[in-house]
């Protein structure tokens, strides 16, 4: 068992989320974000960070996931079978390893989550582009590396703009309230429950 790292190990699928979430790392300070270089990664990367995460001996690893991309065959196939494959917790005593690998969806993409730090909405976004003209209307924002580095942290950037993550963790929660009660498979986000998943973990000793 003396490998076993209990630290959170967050993988994104693109640079958004890389720098979204290590913005993040002063209020967690637990947090290991993956990949250490950002570029978009598909099902069948994702799946080997996740083999390397388990194999490092981490806890706990969660998987940010933009659904705008699994809507289509094959992603939605390769998607559903890796969720599948990591559906139960992985336990190696021998080679001291047990890692619970979590899957957070936000539909379309992670920059609602961004919106829901400014205002709620369960408008449904058939492209990102109308999703992204509706975030600008409460803050300027690009989609670019250019952009996310020039925030010098997005989640700073958000809230000396106005923003709140208390906002965004009620909105998404929100949000996920009403997908279950009414059915809807759009304009959603898990973020908020990784959020507080991550909060948990950080008062752990």
């Amino acid at each position: 068992m003396g490998n076993l790292r209990q630290i959170a190990l967050v993988l994104g699928e693109g640079p958004t989320e890389f720098f979204y979430f290590k913005s993040l790392c002063d209020v967690f300070k637990r947090l290991t974000i993956k990949p250490d270089y950002p570029k978009h990664t598909n099902i069948k990367e994702l799946d080997a960070k996740i083999a390397d995460g388990v194999a490092m001996g981490y806890s706990h690893i969660f998987c940010i996931i933009d659904m705008d991309t699994k809507d289509v065959e094959p992603e939605r196939s390769q998607y559903q079978k890796l969720k599948a494959k990591y559906a139960k917790p992985i336990n190696k005593p021998k080679k001291g390893i047990f890692c619970k690998v979590e899957f957070f969806e936000t539909h379309r993409c992670t920059e609602l989550f961004f919106l829901y730090y400014f205002r709620y909405t369960s408008r449904l976004y058939e492209t990102q582009e109308p999703l992204l003209k509706d975030l600008n209307q409460c803050v300027a924002y690009k989609k670019t590396v250019d952009f996310f580095i020039k925030t010098r942290g997005l989640h700073g950037y958000f809230e000396r703009n106005g923003g709140s993550l208390v906002s965004a963790i009620a909105n998404a929660n929100c949000s996920m309230d009403e997908k279950q009660k009414n059915g809807r498979d759009y304009t959603y986000s898990e973020l908020g429950q990784l959020i507080t998943a991550l909060n948990n973990l950080s008062k752990q000793k």
